[in-house]
């Protein structure tokens, strides 16, 4: 589902990382922790076809995205969902309107979107705030209207990047089940954090694997959690 082979990455005149072979299966969920400027964001930006690797390949849903043109590459990021830490709403739209940009964008909006958008909103517990805008939410209503837009298309990936970061603690288990429940659902999930309360609080749970970047490589953090 998502693969790495021998990726090296520059960015700033330094390299995050070197050497970095990996292969998520699909319907696996992985935490990605590491320190600040480790380069969690880079490599979820290189999943999520933002860049390019400055070596190496990386392989998505079966295809090389080096081969990629822009059509299939915008094809492909309708496979893909994702939650950024710092939601990237667009303030005089709605929160029905913003989670709909990701099919509105690719012309796939119809009566089923609609619908979907409907359980969505249901789902998320954001149907009383569906025509508030943005600047109204909290942080925590922000971040679960993120995760709605991101599953919109019904995705077969979801990358989270820091999605707990802005959050209390209440709210970071209420986003971290959400997720855990597309995973049920036979997402794919890729979830950096850096807080290990949350990644211990999802034992119980799912079976997920840890991802760790250290020192420009990138492991896998013992077994099973």
């Amino acid at each position: 589902m998502i693969e790495f082979d021998d990726v090296a990455m520059e960015y700033s005149g330094r390299w995050l990382f070197n050497g970095v072979s990996l292969s998520l299966a699909p319907g696996s969920f992985h935490f990605l922790t590491g320190p600040s400027g480790a380069g969690k964001t880079t490599l979820i930006r290189l999943c999520s076809l933002e860049m390019q690797p400055s070596q190496g390949h990386v392989r998505l849903l079966g295809e090389d995205v080096s081969r990629l043109d822009r059509n299939a590459v915008a094809r492909m990021r309708q496979r893909i969902g994702v939650v950024h830490q710092d939601s990237r709403f667009i303030d005089h739209l709605s929160v029905a309107e913003n989670i709909l940009l990701p099919a509105t964008v690719s012309e796939g909006r119809n009566s089923e979107i609609d619908r979907h958008l409907d359980e969505l909103l249901g789902w998320v517990g954001l149907k009383p705030l569906a025509e508030s805008r943005p600047p109204e939410l909290s942080g925590g209503e922000r971040q679960r209207a993120a995760l709605a837009r991101a599953v919109i298309l019904s995705p077969d990936i979801v990358l989270a990047d820091e999605p707990t970061g802005n959050v209390d603690w209440e709210m970071s288990l209420k986003i971290l089940r959400l997720l855990i429940e597309l995973n049920k659902l036979g997402k794919t999930v890729l979830f950096a954090t850096h807080d290990m309360n949350l990644i211990r609080q999802a034992k119980s749970h799912v079976p997920a694997r840890v991802l760790r970047i250290r020192g420009g490589e990138v492991a896998l953090a013992g077994a099973e959690l």
